[in-house]
C-alpha cells in the first residue's frame, strides 16, 4: 500500500494498456477518458497490484478520492485503505 495518497503519481488521461501481471483478463488497454474504463482500471489496480511502486505508477491520488466512492473491491481491500486514508472513508459518506 502507498504510504502517502499524495505519493500516487499515475496516469491521468490518454490510454494506458496495463502490464499482464496486473491484468491477465485481456483487456488492460484503458482509455481514461471513458469513466467507466478509468474506474475498472483503478479497481484491477488496487485489486491486483503487490507492490507500492505498481500503485504509484498507475494510480493518482486526487482521481482516486473522487472515484473512491463507486469503486467495486473487495471489502478487505476498501477496509486497509479507508484504515490508512481517511480521506478516502469521508469520500464515500454523504455531504451533510
Amino acid at each position: 500500500m502507498a504510504s502517502r495518497l499524495a505519493d500516487l503519481h499515475g496516469p491521468t488521461g490518454g490510454v494506458v494498456r496495463l502490464e499482464r501481471r496486473l491484468n491477465w483478463s485481456g483487456q488492460a488497454s484503458y482509455d481514461l477518458a471513458n469513466p467507466r474504463r478509468l474506474a475498472s482500471m483503478y479497481e484491477t489496480v488496487l485489486r491486483e497490484a503487490a507492490h507500492p511502486e505498481e500503485l504509484a505508477a498507475w494510480l493518482d491520488g486526487p482521481t482516486l478520492v473522487r472515484l473512491w466512492p463507486g469503486l467495486v473491491v473487495p471489502p478487505e481491500v476498501r477496509r486497509l485503505w479507508e484504515a490508512r486514508f481517511p480521506e478516502l472513508a469521508a469520500a464515500r459518506r454523504p455531504a451533510a
